[in-house]
């Protein structure tokens, strides 16, 4: 596993061009992207839908980079299995889904996979630190889940983000700390002076011309 201090770019597959989505997979993995982000979403957790095991089993083939799939589902129980199946390398779930979280976050790592919790930006830190020590990565949404292209909430997500850091200094933890949503060459400064290691970011590479220099600048 990565070190927990070391920045991680994850590029977004919702904001590429899905019907060049081998090219684009290939663009990433040639402009330097460490991870590759995938968000699932049902329709019902949050309104928007997006793909399913299918599609992250069509991204599979295109990389060796680590597959990290977001579940923003209502049941992720229900559909791990599938998710290791397509070729996830870590999955996460959310803390407010209809699941015993620690159920689900075994289960995941009974297949042999990584493991993350997700919290949105109206759920208070506390909903996560039961689980803290459960987890390789925690995701701290900078907007609210659903819908790519919104802006960078700081005040209500930063402080998590320095709370999660803060836990893992002092509990002798490990887990990566993501940020996911509004995250480009400004804001990714400011999640990383935060706490913040992994960050996914979308429009801001899969829409940028140059994405490898995209990814540079956000290493800093």
């Amino acid at each position: 596993m990565s070190d927990c201090n070391t920045r991680i770019i994850a590029p977004s597959v919702l904001a590429s061009d899905w019907a060049m989505l081998k090219s684009e997979i290939e663009r990433a993995n040639q402009s330097g992207a460490d991870w590759i982000h995938l968000d699932v979403m049902d329709g019902l957790f949050v309104e928007n839908i997006s793909f399913g095991p299918q599609f992250v089993g069509a991204v599979r083939p295109h990389t060796e980079l680590t597959l990290d799939v977001h579940l923003m589902i209502t049941h992720p129980d229900r559909y791990i299995s599938q998710f290791v199946k397509a070729g996830s390398d870590r999955i996460t779930v959310h803390v407010e889904a209809e699941h015993d979280i620690a159920a689900t976050l075994q289960a995941i790592r009974d297949f042999g996979k990584q493991c993350g919790l997700a919290l949105n930006p109206a759920t208070p830190f506390d909903a996560v630190v039961p689980y803290l020590d459960q987890i390789d990565l925690l995701l701290v949404m900078t907007v609210v889940p659903g819908f790519g292209g919104q802006s960078f909430m700081e005040e209500e997500a930063m402080p998590k983000v320095c709370a999660a850091r803060n836990y893992r200094e002092e509990h002798g933890l490990s887990y990566h700390i993501e940020v996911d949503g509004g995250i480009e060459q400004e804001t990714v400064h400011i999640a990383g002076e935060n706490g913040a290691n992994v960050m996914v970011a979308g429009t801001s590479l899969f829409g940028a011309e140059d994405m490898a220099g995209a990814i540079t600048a956000m290493r800093g």
